[in-house]
């Protein structure tokens, strides 16, 4: 039974709560606080596997209690309520909340956020490393990208193009802009599977407030790289990975889910880099002495690889089920019963291709990688497409050979 703790000052949010949710009693146990202190009295007595609270109270607001909350009980998915008129406010809570939900919220769209949480324990069936990624408040940000987007961002006559194009290029902006769009704070009738979208969404002010806020985005250190790992190498692939597969679908509805699942497949390597670095860093050295692909050193090592760690933090923040399931499954298509190319598929293939591909000779001596899965792709009867598809991948890194994309 999950235990999910509601903090709000308004005693009628609760009775509405309470009748709301009321069928969800058999599965849930659910606790009230009316403020920040009687919340954390409850988390010193009792494990709770979600936190929603709302951001405006007295004396402690809501931002400051997830703040503690991250901090004292990581594992814990954080949610936070938030008013239209807030959004300013809300921006506080970036950095903590894994997800934002508008006020007023119908019973419906709080009971799918706490479902998909929950679902989410599934994937990650490992305490301390739900604990890491819990605790996971950005992902490192590219010194290049960032310096690019500021200066981009301060010309009153920037281009919607150009900073979609930077946004792209970098893992850990893509994935905090996905997250915030992709919240029910923005109120939008459809999931976001796009960076050209959200960039849209969200705008050149919040942006630009988001770019200057110390909390939301950290530029990465080389001075606290790990010993044989490349985050340019990572961003590099990571770039190339999301063109072959959006060249993978080129007319289907899953194209954009594919893309961006594409940019993000080896986010959980970044969280692990930066979280967990012992651990990645063991999986490493194993998969280079063992000669095997660095998710099955992981799988070895960990019980799981970079590819349900990543999962579980998309899905925490809310990015869409389609990215999320791709990411998770890109090593292994085949566990995701399909019957034509998605974007589990695309991911896999593009990922494949773009090890076989790379853009410039590899920062770090690349470990063994994963060839395309063909007996997968012949049971989609598209075998005769694999020549094809390696001449695109070729095609895609040779354009991503400029000045103007990485500097090396």
């Amino acid at each position: 039974m999950k235990r999910i703790l509601f903090v709000d000052d308004d005693p009628q949010v609760f009775d509405g709560l309470q009748r709301s949710l009321a069928p969800e009693g058999d599965e849930w146990e659910m606790s009230f606080a009316p403020d920040a202190d009687a919340a954390l009295l409850l988390f010193s007595t009792t494990p709770f596997d979600i936190v929603i609270s709302d951001l405006r109270m007295p004396k402690t607001d809501g931002a400051s209690l997830l703040k503690t909350v991250r901090e004292r009980w990581p594992g814990t998915v954080r949610i936070i309520l938030a008013g239209q008129g807030d959004m300013e406010d809300a921006l506080r809570a970036a950095p903590v909340a894994h997800q934002f939900l508008l006020k007023p919220c119908d019973p419906k769209t709080l009971r799918t956020a706490i479902e998909r949480a929950t679902n989410l324990s599934e994937l990650l069936n490992n305490k301390l490393l739900a604990g890491i990624v819990g605790s996971v408040q950005d992902l490192p940000v590219m010194p290049r990208a960032y310096l690019e987007l500021r200066e981009t961002l301060s010309n009153p006559n920037y281009s919607l193009k150009k900073i979609v194009h930077i946004v792209e290029q970098d893992v850990g902006i893509s994935a905090k802009l996905l997250q915030l769009v992709n919240s029910a704070f923005f109120g939008l009738p459809r999931e976001i599977s796009s960076v050209h979208m959200a960039v849209a969404y969200i705008g050149a002010e919040m942006l630009q407030n988001l770019v200057l806020s110390a909390e939301v985005f950290h530029v990465f250190e080389k001075g606290k790289s790990v010993k044989g790992f490349s985050f340019e190498d990572l961003h590099m692939h990571s770039q190339l990975t999301a063109k072959i597969a959006g060249h993978l679908l080129p007319a289907s509805p899953a194209r954009d889910a594919a893309i961006v699942a594409g940019l993000l497949h080896d986010v959980g390597k970044l969280v692990l880099a930066t979280r967990s670095p012992q651990h990645f860093t063991r999986s490493i050295q194993e998969a280079r002495v063992e000669k095997i692909p660095l998710y099955v050193g992981e799988q070895q090592l960990m019980g799981i690889s970079h590819a349900e760690v990543g999962a579980y933090l998309l899905g925490l923040w809310g990015l869409p089920s389609t990215v999320v399931e791709a990411v998770a499954n890109h090593h292994v298509p085949a566990r995701i019963p399909q019957n034509t190319l998605d974007a589990v598929g695309a991911v896999h293939i593009a990922n494949s291709l773009a090890n076989q591909n790379p853009v410039y000779p590899p920062v770090i001596e690349p470990l063994p990688w994963q060839p395309v899965d063909e007996e997968f792709v012949a049971s989609l009867g598209l075998a005769a497409n694999l020549p094809q598809w390696q001449e695109s991948a070729k095609a895609a890194a040779h354009g991503l050979r400029s000045p103007a994309t990485v500097a090396r």
